[in-house]
């Protein structure tokens, strides 16, 4: 079985500084240090899974700086993969970035952490307001008519999604941060999603300013390694170095594994 086809594929993106992206003091934090926006794709013979689905066209409009290409739902159809097709959706967490087109897959089942949807849920979240602004209250609502339709997934920790491809409770970012593994040709990919928004943060043991938990974000870097077959099979959450580091298809799309 050769497994799933994984595609990244950039939507946005946005300059920003190297001190909006590492915890604590940042030498050279005025540096330039742009920000890509991914949405990712794995496909198999038989399933088609998206991985979030980034921000809506109306949220975007309001983002200040924001290069917005096209609705993520439009860029995955521009590299083949149409929306209709998806049978599968895993939102990593809930972040307004991350799933803002959510409700725009007519046939698909979405799969998240119940840790992730018990605290956005939950009274904590209203009254932290570094994070609260960070989540899409339509986008909640949505998923809660999903789970009322038989449509959402809650998942407890590790799962199977579908054969060969799994999601894996790491914390860290946000209280149910979860990351993608997908087996493909090349062996183990992870899709870190923001576990590691980029190779810098993993790389350099550097976490990510917005974070739920300090120690959960180190536990993440290190379930990361752990579960990806190789550190070239990491694919960070908004890194454009992905764009690089793996072959591109297009302009804003790399094949991470055929």
């Amino acid at each position: 079985m050769s497994g799933f086809r994984v595609l990244a594929v950039r939507y946005a993106r946005r300059e920003a500084r190297r001190g909006e992206h590492f915890h604590g003091y940042e030498p050279g934090g005025d540096a330039p240090h742009p920000t890509s926006y991914y949405v990712w794709a794995a496909v198999s013979a038989e399933h088609t899974v998206v991985i979030d689905t980034g921000i809506a066209p109306e949220r975007a409009a309001r983002a200040e700086g924001l290069d917005y290409r096209c609705s993520p739902v439009e860029a995955l159809a521009a590299a083949g993969v149409a929306a209709e097709r998806v049978d599968h959706v895993v939102l990593t967490h809930l972040h307004y970035d991350h799933t803002g087109t959510a409700r725009d897959f007519p046939r698909a089942r979405y799969v998240v952490q119940r840790a992730e949807l018990d605290y956005w849920s939950g009274p904590w979240a209203e009254r932290i307001a570094r994070e609260r602004w960070l989540l899409n209250d339509d986008d909640l609502a949505f998923l809660r008519e999903a789970r009322e339709d038989g449509r959402l997934r809650v998942v407890d920790g590790d799962a199977d999604v579908v054969p060969g491809l799994g999601v894996h409770l790491v914390g860290g970012h946000t209280a149910g941060m979860q990351v993608v593994r997908a087996e493909t040709a090349r062996g183990p990919v992870v899709l870190a999603s923001d576990a590691a928004h980029f190779y810098e943060n993993l790389e350099g043991d550097r976490p990510f300013p917005i974070l739920h938990s300090m120690p959960g974000t180190y536990a993440a870097f290190d379930r990361i390694r752990e579960l990806a077959g190789g550190p070239e099979l990491v694919v960070a959450g908004h890194d454009p170095l992905v764009l690089e580091r793996f072959p591109r298809l297009a302009p804003d799309v790399a094949l991470i594994s055929p």
